[in-house]
């Protein structure tokens, strides 16, 4: 086993522990995990949520690209990978949909949430993309990631962090901000928007693969 996969592992490692510790927190009575950051509003158990999260994503960069200049791209390191992408993201995102209901002891003051059809919405993309993939892989078809499925990535990660962060630092405007929702918010919507928006140039751009032979 080489040394990108032993980093996908890890994360994945990583990733089942730091969902089952959430959950855990969720159901404990303990006053000290709604502590506060300040007056910011960042509840500690979300902002180490979000340290390993970034943490993560990080090796999620490292190992492909140690794959690519060691040339130690394998059929398990392409099988991993994506599950890795999808455990860390859809977990949080399904996570976020209702911390007060969920984790009512380690929200705290959380007040920013992921909008739950816009978790429906990402989860089933997913599902769609994933489904695709695997039919053209029955073909010897490769599907390329394009710039939307790229800025989808990019755009999950900026919103699930400012979610943990309750909307920091952008909160701070929030006030101001004309039609009534977080700013946070704002990048929940547009990474839904552009995760559909990739999703369906998926469908279409490759829709030969469901011809028959």
């Amino acid at each position: 086993m080489n040394l990108p996969t032993k980093i996908t592992i890890s994360r994945i490692i990583i990733i089942i522990l730091m969902i089952i510790g959430l959950f855990v927190l969720s159901f404990l009575n303990i006053d000290g995990l709604t502590l506060t950051i300040g007056n910011s509003g960042i509840n500690i158990v979300f902002l180490i949520t979000c340290i390993i999260f970034l943490i993560a994503s990080g090796t999620d960069w490292l190992d492909g690209y140690l794959a690519r200049k060691n040339n130690q791209v394998t059929d398990l390191g392409k099988f991993l990978d994506p599950v890795a992408d999808k455990l860390l993201i859809n977990s949080l995102v399904i996570f976020l949909i209702a911390p007060s209901l969920f984790a009512p002891y380690v929200a705290g003051s959380q007040v920013v949430s992921f909008n739950m059809w816009c978790a429906i919405i990402l989860v089933a993309r997913d599902i769609v993309v994933d489904a695709l993939r695997f039919i053209a892989a029955q073909k010897k078809i490769v599907i390329a990631a394009n710039i939307f499925g790229k800025a989808k990535t990019v755009l999950q990660m900026i919103a699930i962090t400012l979610v943990l962060l309750n909307g920091f630092p952008f909160y701070y405007f929030d006030s101001t901000w004309p039609i009534g929702i977080h700013i946070a918010d704002f990048f929940v919507y547009l990474c839904t928007a552009v995760s559909l928006l990739s999703g369906i140039i998926y469908v279409v751009q490759n829709r030969h693969v469901f011809k028959k032979d």
